[in-house]
């Protein structure tokens, strides 16, 4: 898991309302803000990951075989290596989108905007080395206590060169795991996702996303669980380009927020 508290990290949240006002741009490719997204337990290859179909569900197809750091799977903010050479490009001329170059800025972006969980706004923990950082995000604490850890997003720099961007690979799981399938399967739908959970009357909804779409492009609310380290599982349908890479979404809440834990993995949808 991640190490190193940042004091003062949470105070990153007040970037949100100015990343979230430049999400909608990002809808065909990353060049023009942050858009939408989510994942899990990229950094151990074994990831977890709702219901709707529609014009999103016909984007076009990312170009194939552009894996971030040669193995993971590129979930969000960049669909391929050339759309992180067209932003590189203009930001080398103009300077667009520095946030592309945060790792913290790029998993809250990640967490409010492709997933929609507005209310996770917290920077709680960060571990970055020049290419790979682990961030935790959570909600904030009842009655002004410590923020409760939702996530921890895993993300690798994506290209080449000193303004190489971020991009979210997945996330790592303790309590709630999204393991079926697996990180990186190829994928048809209808689609069986599942993993294991701790917790007590737990509501599990899954979402099926991907770069480029603003709207789920599958889902199913909601699967009962509760527990210690019990299984779930679910089976959901979607609509989605084959060879295209997708997001799937596993969260839980209702306690204090409406979303207290997440989960994604990465897959590709089968040809």
């Amino acid at each position: 898991m991640t190490g190193g508290v940042t004091n003062g990290r949470a105070g990153r949240a007040r970037w949100a309302p100015a990343v979230l006002a430049a999400l909608g741009l990002l809808a065909g490719a990353c060049g023009t803000g942050p858009g939408t997204v989510q994942q899990s337990g990229a950094g151990t290859v074994q990831q977890s990951s709702p219901v709707e179909s529609g014009p999103a569900a016909t984007a076009p197809t990312p170009s194939a075989g552009s894996l971030v750091a040669g193995r993971y799977q590129p979930l969000w903010p960049f669909a391929d290596e050339k759309q992180v050479r067209d932003w590189q490009e203009s930001y080398r001329s103009g300077g667009h989108q520095p946030w592309h170059l945060d790792a913290e800025q790029t998993a809250l972006s990640f967490t409010q905007g492709f997933l929609g969980f507005t209310g996770v706004d917290q920077v709680v923990k960060r571990t970055v080395t020049a290419g790979d950082a682990r961030v935790s995000v959570g909600i904030r604490g009842e009655g002004g206590g410590r923020p409760g850890i939702a996530a921890v997003i895993h993300l690798v720099r994506f290209g080449t060169g000193p303004d190489a961007p971020w991009e979210v690979v997945g996330t790592d799981d303790t309590t709630f795991s999204l393991t079926t399938p697996r990180y990186g399967a190829l994928v048809s739908s209808p689609v069986t996702v599942g993993g294991r959970i701790t917790g007590v009357d737990e509501s599990i909804r899954v979402d099926v996303r991907a770069t480029g779409s603003a709207r789920p492009l599958g889902g199913r609310c909601c699967v009962s669980a509760g527990g210690d380290d019990v299984p779930w599982s679910a089976t959901v349908t979607f609509r989605a380009a084959p060879g295209r890479t997708l997001t799937l979404v596993a969260s839980t809440g209702g306690h204090v927020a409406e979303v207290e834990r997440f989960t994604v993995t990465g897959v590709r949808v089968a040809r």
